[in-house]
């Protein structure tokens, strides 16, 4: 069995240094590793070796071990010392306390199955996690696991000694991650293996990671015993850490800093999940992790990022707590931080129709519409005059509809909508926009038109507005149809060649700074008179006739 090899392949005395194992000396004098039993009122020899040890195991050797005179009268409060391997031996189970994600359960003889909340699990079961999917289980003895995301464990053993109490856990973790909290005992009764590397516990917190490219392992509170192979042994303090890959030795090295966590946000409003926090000097990557609020057992997303900043597709609304670590050159995760968040992202704001973003509309009111997300039964809409909506100029909850024509002053606004689902739940505000109301460039009033010489002089009033322009259309018809000329100006005066005799129209329109123009003014006739001095030519004639 796995157990008793590591302990054979283990030194004892490095165990007892690094875990504070109990000792005793054996029938062959051999240290032994044992279990200490305080004496009861009425105890004997016989009860106590048909209670803890194994039926092949004598009471007489049990005498003969602890050099008991009266096997029928031993002192209340003094120690008998059973060596762990006496002890008789029950199979024990694991809990399934939490499930997210696809995990399935393979069991000897059966198809694949997912694993459920309250699953009872044994030796010889191996476990499977996809993506984003994780399992919390608690032994026996109260001891826990949380298998990460995308890894494969096998509980090889879940052995319990009898009466005395004491658990075997034997597990493999072949890929994959798993964080473990062990309940103390008197024995390292919590043995885990990878395949780079060996290591065996009583009452700590440890984490372990397994990939192509060697295992991991990260001390936070207690010791660990690790090994490999029977060749190298180490004792990992809280706050070590150790890197096992091939052919290299096995070092203790201090496991990277906790992250600051100061700058990640308190609310989250937008999905995809999104959460940043501040570089940590030193790290090569980031490990986060978002757990239920409350219960640190419930993994609900989990991932490596290169930088300070995780992303997730989707997760319900709710309060959550945020854990990071550092990541060395190594891949050795670090000491954790961890800070509460809460995600309010539903109902979904709508998306704007129109106005596009930072658009003049001209006119006395403001058309507004936007899209109908499916949880929205009604939505908010402020408007204000500065981005802070601190004093918002119209704050309307009521709107069932998903178009509103407003008449409001002519200005520029900051706006913003919310949904509203029943309840009434709000959800968070859509992105806010920016839109400017002006009023339509007027017409210009026109002025008579002034004829001299060989110029047709045309002018109309000068308008107020800053920057305006003018675009003036000079025709033969009225409907101009035939446009003669057609110029922009920044005059209010357009001046022509004399045009020949008849009828002509002018009409003129405003164009703003942001060359949006107004409606064209009422159109003017315009008469051009023959000229008389050819009438001249037949009275002269006439004259000289006489």
């Amino acid at each position: 069995m796995w157990v008793g090899h590591c302990i054979r392949r283990f030194p004892v005395a490095l165990l007892a240094l690094g875990l504070g194992l109990g000792l005793g000396i054996g029938e062959a004098g051999a240290a032994e590793e044992v279990w200490r039993y305080q004496v009861r009122q009425g105890d004997t020899l016989i009860a106590l070796s048909q209670q803890f040890l194994q039926p092949s195991r004598r009471w007489q050797e049990l005498q003969r071990l602890n050099r008991v005179a009266n096997p029928r009268r031993l002192q209340p409060g003094s120690e008998l010392q059973m060596p762990v391997s006496w002890l008789a031996r029950e199979a024990s189970f694991a809990q399934t306390l939490f499930v997210r994600g696809d995990v399935q359960l393979l069991r000897a003889g059966q198809a694949p199955q997912p694993l459920q909340v309250g699953t009872e699990l044994r030796s010889g079961d191996l476990l499977r996690s996809g993506e984003q999917s994780s399992a919390t289980l608690r032994f026996a003895d109260g001891s826990r696991l949380l298998l990460s995301p995308q890894s494969e464990l096998t509980l090889e053993q879940l052995m319990v000694m009898g009466r005395s109490g004491l658990h075997d856990t034997r597990l493999l973790l072949q890929r994959g991650g798993a964080d473990s909290k062990v309940q103390p005992q008197g024995r390292p009764s919590y043995e885990l293996r990878t395949p780079g590397i060996n290591l065996g516990v009583r009452g700590t917190e440890f984490r372990v990671q397994a990939d192509a490219s060697g295992s991991r392992a990260a001390v936070l509170e207690g010791r660990v015993a690790a090994g490999r192979g029977g060749r190298e042994e180490l004792a990992l303090n809280a706050g070590q850490g150790i890197v096992a890959k091939p052919g290299e030795k096995l070092q203790a090295r201090p496991l990277p800093a906790a992250p600051s966590l100061s700058a990640a946000p308190a609310l989250v409003e937008r999905i995809p999940l999104q959460l940043a926090w501040a570089a940590a000097p030193g790290a090569k990557a980031y490990r986060a992790q978002v757990f239920a609020d409350g219960d640190k057992e419930q993994l609900l997303l989990d991932g490596r990022f290169e930088q300070p900043q995780a992303s997730w597709a989707d997760l319900p609304d709710g309060r959550y707590r945020l854990r990071v670590r550092a990541l060395d050159d190594a891949g050795l995760e670090g000491l954790s931080s961890e800070v509460a968040f809460k995600l309010k992202a539903r109902p979904e704001p709508p998306f704007i129709r129109q106005p596009a973003p930072d658009e003049k509309i001209y006119g006395d009111s403001l058309s507004l519409a936007w899209t109908a997300p499916q949880q929205a039964q009604a939505y908010r809409l402020q408007i204000a005059a500065t981005p802070d909506f601190a004093t918002p100029l119209v704050d309307r909850a009521d709107l069932k509809d998903t178009e509103l024509k407003l008449a409001i002053a002519h200005g520029h606004y900051h706006w913003r909508l919310a949904s509203i689902a029943a309840g009434p739940d709000q959800g968070p505000w859509g992105e806010a926009q920016q839109v400017t109301l002006k009023p339509v460039p007027p017409a210009p009033p026109s002025l008579p038109p002034d004829l001299e010489g060989k110029e047709l002089k045309l002018r109309w009033g000068a308008s107020s507005l800053p920057g305006a322009r003018y675009q003036a259309q000079w025709s033969s018809d009225p409907e101009f149809k035939a446009l003669l000329s057609e110029q922009t100006l920044d005059q209010p005066s357009l001046v022509l060649p004399r045009p020949g005799p008849g009828r002509y129209w002018l009409r003129v329109r405003t164009v703003d700074a942001d060359g949006h123009p107004g409606p064209f003014g009422t159109p003017q006739g315009i008469e051009i008179p023959r000229p008389w001095w050819p009438w001249l030519i037949p009275a002269g004639l006439l004259l000289l006739a006489l």
